[in-house]
């Protein structure tokens, strides 16, 4: 073996030994310093929605939700961008910087929808699944220096670690980000019945693609099912929300721009 893979190994090693005995940290800190690096690069590098009236309607809706955020939430310094792309996917990151493709909109048809799958990201941040995801990578990365300087075979290492540990977050965290979402949306005078009507799109959207899906142990995400059945039973505390937000005159005025 090359002495400079026995280096690399000896470092991972050491990290690991570091790890084992409560040493290996990654702070908060870095962590945010390095989402803003991220998201700097993301402004800098993707093409941003060209259509100003976009960019206008995705901001209504998340600063609707936003707004209904306990206060040390509500108080973050949240950016919202929508990215030309394609891709069905939206995020927010642990400084509160919520990214949008505009892809999605394809999907998410409503304001209640797009609420729905803004509500859910956000929860994901409120509810540190960033920063615990963000600190698991960390970890593994450390596994896959050692397996590749090990193999010669990174990208194999890396594919298997994804699996057994890499996937972006944990089920259960789908599944509170999904029932988080439902309050946020409700108490900002959204129908989060359209969460269903939200999740019933992507799987048609899945089918129209031919999209293969893998076996829900190996997805992050809790299958479409069992996804949309979690809604349905969670609907009815969450109406209560709604309608009471409604009746307290929480009726977001966000149109859709064509």
């Amino acid at each position: 073996m090359k002495r400079f893979q026995w280096a690399i190994i000896a470092i991972a090693l050491t990290l690991l030994g570091n790890a084992a005995n409560g040493q290996f940290v990654v702070t908060e800190k870095e962590i945010k310093r390095q989402a803003r690096v991220e998201w700097l690069g993301m402004k800098r590098h993707i093409p941003l929605e060209p259509d100003a009236r976009v960019q206008k309607y995705v901001e209504c809706v998340a600063n609707s939700v936003i707004a209904q955020l306990p206060e040390k939430f509500a108080n973050v310094e949240w950016e919202v961008v929508v990215f030309d792309e394609d891709e069905i996917n939206a995020f927010a990151d642990p400084n509160g910087k919520i990214g949008v493709y505009n892809g999605i909109l394809r999907t998410a048809d409503t304001p209640d929808a797009l609420a729905a799958v803004l509500g859910h990201e956000v929860a994901h941040a409120t509810q540190g699944h960033v920063m615990t995801r963000a600190r698991k990578n960390a970890r593994q990365e450390v596994w896959a220096m050692l397996g590749g300087a090990a193999t010669g075979a990174p990208d194999v290492w890396r594919e298997s670690i994804a699996i057994g540990l890499g996937l972006p977050y944990a089920r259960e965290q789908e599944t509170e980000a999904d029932l988080i979402g439902l309050t946020y949306m409700a108490n900002a005078g959204f129908d989060p019945r359209a969460a269903v009507y939200l999740w019933k799109n992507m799987a048609a959207a899945n089918k129209a693609d031919n999209r293969e899906r893998p076996p829900e142990f190996l997805s992050t995400h809790p299958s479409d099912d069992v996804r949309i059945d979690n809604m349905i039973k969670n609907l009815t505390p969450a109406l209560v929300k709604y309608n009471a937000a409604r009746e307290a005159g929480k009726r977001p005025a966000c149109t859709i721009a064509r």
